[in-house]
């Protein structure tokens, strides 16, 4: 079991090491995790040798409430690199408590994955941005007002990250993206994610002020997931996939259906990009 679970309030650190030593019971180990927004499921098609196992038969884990999230976790090869991936997620609007909403994060962590990849489907702030567009992560603005890990680490961890520069989203990673990128003619954006509390989507003054605020895309997860992963030592890369322009005056009627359908729409070449990108990892 990985040492940096120690950082972990004991009896939740329990709760995720007993998950975690049942996965690795079973195979479920890699170097490298990815998260799959809404969507994005299907690039577990592109992976080799696959194994899976539900969310629902792992200990304590949550099933997903949400449509198109398949809720599994999902061990295959991607480029030849071993992989662990987190098809379909948990959000904070599911009022879960913290604990049980971040603990699929914590035992990625658990599995030796060294490097994780967050994808989202996302509304588009930008005003460059158009739906199916790719955009890296270099930044998010968690609009929860509150901290997702208050209460999860040991007392000597909550000290320890008193001042420490907050640096979520690992700058390497972001250019080896663009590499992958430009390597596989997969055009991509690069900004500031906004974090929401959902379900429902933005209002046009709650957009404005995103904008405002220097987001280019938002949605309604993510930035709890990377907080715990930058504190339990993990290298994150972000990707949002966009899934229809966010506008303050004359703004679309949006359902769940049209998120998914841009997700699908965009799936291929989102997966032409990770398997270009994953390859380029050390682990």
């Amino acid at each position: 079991m990985s040492g940096r679970l120690d950082i972990l309030r004991p009896d939740w650190r329990d709760r995720v090491a007993a998950a975690a030593d049942w996965l690795r019971g079973r195979g479920f180990t890699a170097p490298t995790g990815l998260v799959l927004g809404s969507g994005l499921g299907n690039f577990v098609d592109a992976l080799d040798d696959v194994e899976s196992v539900d969310y629902g038969e792992i200990p304590g884990f949550t099933t997903t409430s949400v449509a198109e999230h398949k809720g599994r976790l999902v061990a295959g090869l991607a480029g030849g690199r071993s992989v662990l991936v987190m098809q379909g997620r948990l959000h904070p609007y599911e009022g879960l408590p913290l604990d049980e909403l971040l603990l699929p994060t914590a035992v990625l962590a658990g599995l030796d994955v060294t490097t994780a990849v967050i994808t989202n489907a996302a509304g588009g702030l930008n005003l460059h941005f158009v739906p199916g567009d790719l955009m890296v992560i270099r930044d998010h603005l968690d609009m929860h007002f509150d901290d997702p890990l208050r209460g999860l680490l040991a007392p000597e961890a909550e000290t320890g990250r008193a001042g420490r520069p907050y640096r979520l989203y690992d700058p390497d990673l972001a250019q080896l993206m663009r590499e992958a990128g430009a390597a596989t003619d997969v055009p991509l954006h690069v900004g500031v994610y906004g974090s929401m509390w959902g379900p429902a989507y933005e209002t046009k003054a709650e957009i404005g002020m995103l904008r405002r605020a220097g987001c280019d895309s938002v949605g309604m997860s993510t930035a709890p997931e990377v907080a715990l992963l930058h504190v339990l030592g993990v290298k994150v890369a972000g990707l949002s996939c966009i899934t229809n322009p966010a506008r303050e005056v004359g703004q679309p009627e949006l359902s769940h259906g049209d998120v998914v359908e841009v997700g699908m729409m965009v799936r291929d070449r989102m997966a032409r990009l990770l398997l270009a990108f994953l390859p380029r990892l050390d682990d």
